[in-house]
């Protein structure tokens, strides 16, 4: 089901490329005269400052702290603004663009786990009592916002610029992620508060996570110019996903690696 919702999300950002390709294609690109010598396409190696708007789909997994069976799919909108000319020397020549990112599709297919709700019989008291075990996890969907991509430019070839960015965004998703409980349990009854008292810290009441993550994240990446006002991109992103304890539990994903491919408009 993961790889199928991928292939249907990647299939709407590529399909589209190949027509685009044909219509978007700028005679005004070709040297004077109808000769056969190619023009330069990359809009970043032009040194100008334009505006990049693109469409995105970004699919990847977890790889770190029991999260490699966790599974993302990201389906958005790109807008930046290249702010310098190119500068710098040699192989690093290139400019700055700041940028921002929406993604209207966020999802995350996580493993189902069973935890508990162990709360005091009375407050204050010492005996906690458990209700029966249930089942949490599987798939989260929500929304989210990268509102600063700060983004080097590389003015690369005729065809390819590379690209290196640093950025940091939100995510709001339906219920509390990720799911957090887990084992030894207490049978529902009357529990003591330090037998076992692992029950307790996994599956008190308060032991929840948030729907609010924090999404700081480094990436590599480049367009591929098919015209002086259209690419295609590509890029990996690694990115960290943690509430900074807005949660009681902040077990996060420490690291994921997620790849991204889209399509861009250079204004």
């Amino acid at each position: 089901m993961r790889r199928a919702n991928f292939v249907v999300v990647l299939a709407l950002v590529v399909l589209p490329l190949v027509a685009s390709a044909q219509s978007g294609s700028n005679p005004a690109a070709s040297p004077a005269g109808g000769g056969t010598g190619v023009a330069v396409t990359n809009a970043v190696r032009q040194g100008a400052t334009p505006w990049n708007f693109g469409v995105l789909v970004q699919g990847g997994f977890g790889v770190t702290e029991q999260r490699n069976d966790f599974g993302f799919i990201w389906a958005g909108v790109h807008a930046g603004k290249v702010l310098t000319g190119n500068v710098g020397p040699g192989m690093l020549r290139g400019n700055f663009e700041y940028g921002v990112e929406v993604f209207p599709l966020w999802q995350s297919y996580t493993p189902m786990i069973q935890r508990q709700n162990c709360a005091p019989v009375v407050p204050g008291s010492v005996t906690y009592e458990c209700s029966a075990v249930f089942s949490v996890g599987g798939t989260y969907t929500g929304v989210s916002v990268t509102p600063a991509v700060l983004r080097w430019n590389f003015a690369g070839t005729r065809r390819v610029a590379p690209w290196v960015q640093g950025a940091g965004g939100v995510i709001w998703t339906d219920h509390k992620y990720p799911a957090f409980g887990g084992p030894p349990y207490c049978a529902p009854g009357p529990c003591s508060i330090t037998n076992p008292g692992v029950t307790l810290i996994n599956n008190i009441g308060s032991a929840n996570t948030s729907v609010w993550n924090f999404t700081p994240q480094f990436g590599v990446g480049m367009h591929y110019f098919l015209s002086a006002q259209r690419s295609v991109d590509f890029g990996a992103n690694a990115i960290h996903i943690s509430s900074a304890s807005l949660g009681d539990k902040n077990p996060g994903v420490n690291a994921s690696v997620q790849f991204t491919v889209g399509y861009s408009w250079w204004k």
